[in-house]
């Protein structure tokens, strides 16, 4: 099982934050064009515990289905994704929000990012092709949320 974290500091309220998070179809805006990712769930998905919501994407010019999960669900600090159907042997995506004062600036959001993860392939697979890939990803959604919310200096 491999582990994938990463985190950033925003300059905005919690509630504001995690409301962003609440909706699935805003995950469109924070996936990569290149994915060409898209929510196929329709209509609204309010989002609770067992929630399963279905999306489309290509990787690699490959087109993949992916049905995710909401295995956990504790507004306004965490939640739990978890693969159903896709391309991973196992997928367990934690998103965590905590409020953290900073002297002089005060109060911001680190949302945080857990991933657990087995690629189909091994390790090899994951060293050449995966890792890098989630690298990649994980650093578009970080800059598009620091445009939409700003970015907190430490």
């Amino acid at each position: 099982m491999q582990v994938f974290r990463c985190s950033v500091t925003l300059a905005a309220p919690l509630t504001t934050v995690f409301s962003f998070f609440s909706n699935a179809r805003n995950l469109e805006l924070l996936t990569p064009p290149w994915l060409r990712f898209k929510v196929l769930t329709e209509g609204e998905i309010p989002m609770s515990r067992g929630r399963q919501i279905d999306y489309r994407l290509r990787l690699r010019g490959l087109p993949l289905r992916w049905r995710s999960e909401i295995t956990a669900w504790e507004p306004p600090h965490r939640f739990v994704d978890e693969q159903v159907i896709g391309p991973y042997r196992t997928w367990i995506h934690e998103h965590r929000f905590e409020v953290e004062e900073r002297p002089g600036r005060g109060p911001v959001v680190v949302a945080s990012d857990e991933v657990h993860y087995e690629a189909p392939g091994g390790a090899l697979v994951n060293r050449l092709l995966v890792a890098p890939d989630l690298k990649r990803i994980f650093r578009y959604r970080t800059a598009r949320l620091r445009e939409r919310f700003g970015a907190s200096r430490t």
